[in-house]
Order: structure tokens, then sequence, then C-alpha cells
């Protein structure tokens, strides 16, 4: 294995966490029988844990390897029981690691994944390159159909591409993509269940219309391959509302269809339910239980990304189908390595901290009213009020004061930068609301207080970039 980072002053902090490992992993481990077969998944998963790098010669063979694989797969994938059904995953790659673990053995359990492997977390490189691997590993155990996040205009919006950036260049991130044009759209588990990443189409009539979609390239603004990535359930607790399909104005494109809607299209295509991910649920599964509490639900959410954001508070889960049976497994967050706001460099982010004592020093300077400087200074502050006429000690005054709110702003920036960059990623345009940074920590705090907030202003920058 790859010797960790060495400690020769022993002043390592957390000596009970390991020290991540210092160089790439080996080729001769992380392909033991050659770059043509598989990659080994166990040394990559224990590599990557540690907050190990892949070569990047060696992440794009693992990721051409991935592209070839789903290419050769059809639009619309047939399943059979058993299957463990997973929701979104947005780059929280300590989240899919335990997921692993607790829903079962890849080589013994089939996986179908619902997209969404990539942005909001700071690990989408890594639940890639182990997602790919597993396929590469079992090709028919894992599945993968892609969501609306694959793709070049949602990742560029938010953060993988800025990843990709970070940890290898433009060439890691283009190939990236080229394998999401690969990725099925929809899979079919056991005759009964439609499973897609957003939702139904008026334009989807029957499954062979899917199956017509050409999806080897980026994905539309409107139409069909748009819809099953994009379309959302309406939302309230009977799914009525005056049209089947009504336009979307939350996300910027697609439709929210209604109960009517659906139950035509499972009548008409012999289905029971639509599986999809897509929303950020509390428990981390929705039933949509329209037709009433005693009927099966015609949609259920399943969200498998807990804590999302790590704002949220929500619970991840998945969908196990064993037989006949359909179980739902909950599951919480695990902790994960600190990454800085936007990979952003230690110098970077001390800059507020800098800012925040030269004000300071400034006020101490300029503030006719402050009895703590003395000497030289308290002298010079003197002079300057004997020499400032009264017409202009109103202008003088609000300076002071106008500096006083920039000291304590940057303070907060310094103190509470974490909390803020949480809400700049909930927040439309990446703003946090005007004035919330003067309040204080408590206010800050306050605006992240519940899951319901989070998910009201996270709906909106879920919304599709023009």
């Amino acid at each position: 294995m790859v010797e960790p980072l060495l400690d020769p002053l022993q002043d390592r902090v957390l000596k009970s966490s390991e020290a991540p490992p210092h160089r790439f992993l080996s080729a001769n481990l992380l392909f033991p029988r050659g770059t043509a077969a598989p990659p080994d998944v166990t040394v990559l998963k224990n590599h990557l844990k540690k907050e190990g790098r892949v070569a990047k010669s060696d992440a794009l063979i693992i990721l051409r390897q991935a592209a070839e694989t789903f290419r050769k797969e059809k639009t619309l994938i047939e399943l059979r029981y058993p299957v463990i059904v997973v929701g979104d995953i947005h780059g929280q790659f300590y989240d899919l690691l335990k997921l692993l673990d607790m829903a079962g053995d890849v080589s013994a359990n089939k996986y179908l994944f619902l997209g969404d492997y990539v942005d909001r977390g700071s690990f989408s490189v890594e639940v890639l390159l182990v997602l790919y691997s597993l396929k590469l590993n079992f090709p028919q155990n894992v599945f993968m159909i892609r969501g609306n996040h694959e793709c070049r205009q949602m990742t560029t919006f938010f953060n993988f591409r800025a990843e990709c950036l970070f940890k290898y260049d433009l060439e890691f991130y283009e190939t990236a993509c080229e394998t999401f044009d690969m990725m099925a759209l929809a899979c079919i588990i056991n005759k009964k269940f439609l499973a897609v990443h957003g939702g139904i189409s008026p334009e989807m009539v029957t499954l062979e219309d899917i199956t017509k979609v050409n999806r080897y390239t980026e994905p539309p603004r409107q139409g069909l391959f748009c819809d099953m990535l994009w379309s959302d359930p309406v939302a309230n607790d009977t799914g009525v509302s005056p049209d089947k399909y009504k336009t979307n104005e939350v996300r910027g494109c697609s439709y929210f269809f209604n109960v009517n809607a659906v139950n035509t299209f499972l009548k008409r295509n012999k289905l029971l339910t639509v599986i999809r991910a897509h929303e950020a649920q509390l428990e981390g599964y929705k039933m949509h239980t329209w037709n009433g509490p005693g009927e099966f639900p015609v949609v259920i959410t399943i969200f498998s990304a807990p804590n999302y954001c790590d704002v949220y508070n929500n619970k991840g889960a998945i969908i196990k189908f064993d037989d006949n049976n359909l179980n739902i497994q909950q599951f919480n967050y695990s902790g994960h390595p600190y990454i800085l706001p936007n990979f952003m460099d230690l110098f970077s982010w001390s800059i507020p901290f800098v800012i925040e004592k030269v004000l300071e020093i400034m006020c101490q300077v300029v503030n006719p009213k402050n009895t703590s400087v003395g000497g030289a200074s308290g002298e010079k502050i003197e002079e300057l009020k004997e020499s400032i006429k009264e017409t202009k000690t109103e202008i003088f005054r609000n300076k002071v004061k106008a500096m006083s709110k920039m000291m304590k702003m940057f303070k907060t920036l310094r103190e509470d930068k974490e909390i803020i960059m949480q809400l700049k990623g909930l927040c439309p345009d990446n703003k946090v609301p005007k004035g919330l940074i003067q309040q204080g920590r408590k206010a800050l705090e306050g605006a992240l207080d519940s899951f319901t907030k989070a998910k009201e202003w996270d709906i909106i920058n879920e919304k599709r970039p023009e």
C-alpha cells in the first residue's frame, strides 16, 4: 500500500486519524491484472477513503472503460428481483461507502443507481471512480442511469467542474462528461416498476417511446429526454391538480405531473409504480399514496444523500426489492474530511481575518470616541478633531460607522465562513440574504435551523441554468 505522509516533528494534531497517502496509488496495485482488466475495487476504496489520489492516466482508463460499458447497454434497462435501488448521491463519497457496507456485497446483489452522482458534495470524483470500478468488475450487478446533474450545464453551474479542475484538469472533466452521455435513461424492474431519475412526460405514452430517445448527447431543454431527468410529482398529498402536466417553473424546465397523469401512464403500460429520485426527503423517501392510504403508492421518491449539503439534517434511504417484498432501509450521514469551500487554499481563506485586523487598526486611529488609544495616536486624534469643521462632522461620523460595520462583517466572515458558504450554496444566485452577515452568528444559524427552510431555498437554486 502507499505510505502515509510522514510526521517528523510529531506535531500531528489528530494522531488517531491516519495520515493520507502522499503519493498516487500505484498502477500495479490498482490494476494487478493489467489495465485491460477491471481495477481492484477494494484497494481503490481504501486508498480514496484515506484521501489518497489516483494518477490522472489511471483515472482516465477507468472513465473510458466505463463509458464503453455504458454505451453497450440499452436506453431502457430491464432487471429482475432482487434489486437494491439507490437515489441521489451528490458527491457524498463517505456516505456512499456506508451505503455499500449496509446494503450488501456488490458481488452478491444487483444495484440500480438513479443518477445525480456528482455536484454539491466535495468528493464527486471519488464517487465516480468507485462506482465505475464496481461497474467494470460486476457489469451484470451494477446499473447506473443518468440524472439531471450528469450534464455539462449543471456541473459547470455547480461544483463538479471546479472539483475536476482542482484534482485533475479539463481533459478529465470532459472525459467524465462523455461517460454521462453513454448512460441509460430508465429501468423496468420485474415488469412492474419504472425507475427514472425525474419522472414521466406527456411524450412518454408507452415504454417504447423511451427506447427511441437518442441518449448519446447533452440533455435538451425540453422533450422526453429532458422530462425523464427533470419532472416532479405535484407537491401535495392528494396528487390532484387542474392539469395532468403543469409547467415546472421551479425547475425552469419540464413539468409537474399529477395523479391522473401517472395513473393513465401506469394503466396503459401495465405497471404498478414509478420509482424516482431527484428530490431531497427528510426521511430519505416518500410514498405518494395518491390513490388512497390503503393503495400501493403510484410514485415512490428515494433520496440517498443523508444530511444533504451538510445542511438538511435528513436521512438517506435505499429500496430493497426481494421476491415480492419492497423494503425501505434508512441510514444517517457519516463524517467526512473537511474541505475548504470551493476548494479554496488557506491563504485565500485567511484574507477576511487580515482585512478585519486592518479595519480594526483604522478604527483605532480615526474614531474620536475611542479612549483606549494613547500616546502619539491619541494626540493625532485630538488634532484631527480640532481640524474637522462642524459641517463635516456628520460625514466623518458616517464613515466611522461604515468602517465599524465593515469590521463586524469581516469578523463574521472569518469566524462563521463555513455557515456562510452553506447558505450561499442554498440561496438563489449563490447570494446570502441582504443584511444577514451584519446580524452576526445567531442570525446565520437561525437561517439554517430547519430542513423545510433549507429545502425551500435550495429548490430555487436547483432551477436549470439558462
